[in-house]
């Protein structure tokens, strides 16, 4: 089965506090995600369940092969969308709720266009400053 947004969100949180902190407790989840704890243990429960994690009562959870591999791939998609955000000048404040607003729903087809386009203007910079300059321009015309 396909992990569903939500239990890719759980994912994502459990494996960045496993890298930064070397274990994911249901507290840290919860408090990340802004839910209560027994939402948490639901959803943990469901991950053990379709082999993304192996949960243990009171000992904690790992991440399985297949939950580390989707839990990274994740991470991943989410700080390249931050990057494509920043790069194309959305204003700081709205990244982060933009991002979580759009990872689910793209294709992996358009997370790697968008990586190629990362790529390209990293390889041609004069080409970025084309870009902020014609947005610089475009914001400063005047419709009337």
């Amino acid at each position: 089965m396909a992990a569903t947004p939500s239990m890719e969100d759980y994912l994502e949180r459990i494996y960045k506090l496993i890298d930064e902190k070397g274990y994911a407790r249901v507290s840290d989840i919860a408090e990340g995600l802004e839910v209560h704890p027994s939402s948490v243990t639901k959803m943990i429960q469901k991950l053990d369940k379709d082999n993304y994690l192996v949960y243990e009562k009171y000992r904690g959870l790992i991440l399985t092969s297949k939950g580390k591999k989707l839990g990274k791939r994740l991470v991943d998609r989410h700080k390249l969308l931050e990057e494509f955000l920043q790069l194309i000048g959305v204003q700081e404040q709205n990244i982060y709720k933009d991002v979580e607003g759009i990872e689910h729903h793209l294709s992996a087809d358009s997370i790697s266009c968008i990586g190629t386009l990362l790529e390209y203007f990293s390889r041609e910079p004069s080409r970025l400053d084309h870009l902020r300059n014609l947005r610089s321009e475009l914001e400063n015309d005047d419709p009337a």
